[in-house]
């Protein structure tokens, strides 16, 4: 009887044990799998490097002017519309005038003194061959016809400089265009020296612009002559302008220097040349443009986003009834039907990092599976609950909190 006892206390007390480790754990969780479906359609995917720059005429000529001396005349101001061959400005002739007259003297005397010269030589050369003057006489004639004539070529370039300087006073307008720049006034006096003072910029058409961007050496791999860009500028901040990459400079066109943390390093960029139509005239010259160029740009084409190319059913994304009819190929969409996840291989195009082009190998308005998510279900309890009091308790355990006398020490 006594062993009998015995065995039956054991026994209460393993069942006791075994409710309360039970009850601390609590009933397992429930989870539910949640698939986030997507359907292949088609859209746009581009890509695009940023980049500062200015608006630029496409043509624009400095006229200047290769003479020194006092500005006459102007007949043009600023934004003032001209055409090819018209009379813009006019020097003081009174100088040029001058030196014209001076060195149509000298040439006048030259050309005198040359023809006598010639005329000499040719007697005296005749009168040698028949031995009637020495050799001497004969070396002179020779000797004065030469400096004569080198004299008489001297005067005659002195004097087409002369006039072409004189033909520099009168300024007219290379191109057809608008005058975007005045630097000089009336009476004031310029000097040519080994640069030619610019008196106008004159931009030819401008309906035609373009922006010239400093584009960062990191991006310039990506930048192709014929891609589509778009600009805006300050000066209409909710207008988008449009225009084509037309050009890339090789030169690299940054030579200044920027200090960061007390340590200075150059940054690269790189001009590319963008047009930029401009037929309501809205873009002025100089204009600072913010420009977009996209370097991937394709529209309507069949895209998913890249996380339907990385899902894969497994567990625990699963359940054990699942089917999963997998397939080769290196680039994978799954679709599911019921319980049963079907691969598709499938061959992928251009990508921007968030939504991945698609060659083949599905069907366009195919609802395929972006991702799985594991949660639990609701309504289950997934939290520990507390084990019930059973018999004695250890006098250094703390007490439950009396719930009659909550506020009672």
């Amino acid at each position: 009887m006594k062993t009998k006892k015995i065995i039956l206390t054991a026994v209460a007390v393993v069942v006791i044990a075994g409710g309360g480790i039970w009850l601390f754990k609590g009933s397992p969780a429930k989870h539910k799998v949640t698939y986030a479906t997507t359907i292949v359609s088609k859209g746009d995917i581009s890509n695009s490097v940023t980049a500062t720059g200015t608006i630029e005429p496409v043509t624009e000529v400095e006229v200047g002017t290769q003479v020194s001396g006092i500005i006459d005349k102007i007949y043009v101001d600023y934004n003032s519309v001209v055409t090819k061959g018209q009379l813009i400005a006019e020097m003081d002739r009174v100088t040029l005038q001058s030196e014209l007259a001076s060195q149509q003297a000298t040439y006048d005397g030259a050309k005198a003194e040359y023809e006598y010269q010639a005329k000499n030589y040719e007697r005296s050369k005749g009168l040698h061959e028949k031995s009637l003057i020495s050799d001497t006489e004969y070396e002179q004639a020779l000797y004065n016809y030469q400096k004569a004539k080198s004299a008489f070529d001297s005067s005659k370039a002195a004097l087409a400089k002369a006039e072409r300087n004189l033909s520099y006073a009168t300024i007219t307008s290379p191109i057809d265009g608008v005058v975007i720049s005045k630097d000089v006034e009336e009476g004031q006096t310029v000097a040519s020296g080994f640069e030619t003072p610019t008196l106008f910029t004159i931009a030819a058409d401008l309906t035609q612009m373009q922006v010239v961007a400093d584009v960062d050496e990191a991006d310039i791999g990506g930048v192709e002559e014929g891609q589509r860009a778009t600009f805006t500028v300050d000066a209409y901040p909710n207008d988008t302008f449009e225009g084509v990459v037309t050009q890339i400079r090789l030169g690299d066109s940054s030579s200044s220097s920027s200090t960061t943390s007390s340590s200075s390093s150059t940054v690269v960029t790189y001009e590319v040349v963008i047009s930029a139509p401009n037929p309501d005239l809205k873009l002025k010259p100089r204009l600072t443009a913010n420009i977009t160029i996209f370097t991937l740009d394709k529209k309507g084409v069949l895209s998913v986003p890249n996380k339907s190319l990385r899902f894969y059913p497994e567990e625990p994304l699963i359940g054990k009834e699942d089917i999963v009819k997998d397939c080769e190929g290196e680039h994978k969409l799954w679709t599911r039907e019921g319980n049963t996840f079907i691969a598709h291989p499938v061959v992928t195009g251009i990508s921007n990092g968030i939504s991945t082009e698609i060659i083949s190998g599905i069907a366009e308005g195919t609802t395929i599976i972006t991702e799985a998510t594991i949660g639990v279900m609701p309504g289950e309890n997934s939290e520990m609950q507390a084990p019930q009091e059973t018999g004695e308790r250890s006098p250094f355990m703390p007490g439950p909190p009396d719930k009659n006398n909550k506020n009672k020490k």
